[in-house]
């Protein structure tokens, strides 16, 4: 079986993605797609992972977790989707130690070892960190954002770091990643490949995110584009979305406000320019395949 676990991270998508494919899960279950609603499955993974640590599941683990997760006959399926921004930790640990993740490679290598036959394929989506950190922190109880950050330095903090040690700990499993940032305009590309459906096949809510932040009047316009000319690619869908934004992009949607102390303009520009530096050093990552707009 193919198991698709997205595993965030925290504020990127407020599981629009998994609501995006269960709109579409009756469509693909005849392909063999599995796609069941969060609550069959996350509170139980978080707790056998929890409780498995480092040690070694019972030999019926699997088939008692797939029993419990999947409505039909697991024998049927083919593609397990499974979509869990917690599996690794809650946004007030996020930071834990100083280091992004800390039980990530535990996390992932319990799951590694419960699904021991099966093909485990990893999506996760970044964000800037000069917005992730300010909008994870928001989501804690913590008193202060120093309490937040646990000693690490935001200019020090890379996801490329966290994309290796994802493929050191569980190099079988091949990670595909994304900007949250250009997720409006590869909304329907990654809700197709998580479901593993043709690139050129209809599925519901394509737009969703890209009319979130577009217009009415454009995006009225963008249909009607869409309509006129059914020949068109995804590359070149993107291009035309790109141009629409230029002109009917609502800037509210797009802004984000900072408020932190000590970060001035400067001091977020300069995030920023090393997160796309970082996220250039992924994209030529072994293993890792880059989704972007």
């Amino acid at each position: 079986m193919q198991i698709i676990l997205h595993i965030g991270v925290h504020s990127t998508d407020e599981d629009r993605l998994l609501k995006g494919l269960l709109r579409n899960a009756e469509d693909v279950r005849k392909d063999g797609v599995a796609i069941p609603g969060p609550g069959r499955y996350r509170t139980l993974l978080s707790d056998t992972v929890n409780a498995l640590g480092d040690g070694t599941p019972a030999p019926e683990a699997r088939e008692v977790l797939l029993d419990a997760i999947i409505d039909d006959d697991p024998e049927r399926i083919d593609r397990l989707v499974l979509s869990h921004e917690n599996l690794l930790s809650v946004p007030k640990l996020a930071l834990a130690g100083g280091r992004l993740y800390r039980k990530l490679e535990q996390r992932l290598l319990a799951m590694r070892r419960l699904f021991p036959g099966d093909d485990i394929k990893i999506y996760v989506g970044l964000r800037d960190f000069a917005t992730f950190l300010p909008a994870v922190y928001a989501a804690t109880p913590h008193a202060s954002f120093d309490d937040f950050l646990c000693g690490a330095d935001p200019m020090r903090l890379r996801w490329s770091e966290m994309i290796a040690r994802i493929r050191t700990a569980v190099p079988s499993a091949p990670v595909t990643v994304w900007c949250n940032e250009d997720t409006p305009l590869i909304w329907g590309q990654l809700l197709r490949e998580m479901a593993g459906i043709e690139a050129n096949r209809k599925i519901t809510g394509a737009f969703d995110l890209f009319a979130e932040i577009i217009s009415p009047e454009g995006m009225t316009r963008f249909r009607a584009f869409l309509t006129e000319n059914p020949g068109v690619n995804e590359a070149q869908k993107r291009r035309v979305m790109m141009a629409f934004l230029e002109k009917y992009a609502l800037d509210e949607a797009i802004e984000e406000e900072l408020d932190l102390p000590g970060w001035d303009g400067a001091y977020v520009d300069m995030l920023t320019e090393l997160y796309d530096e970082d996220v250039s050093q992924i994209g030529r990552m072994p293993g890792v395949r880059l989704i972007s707009a």
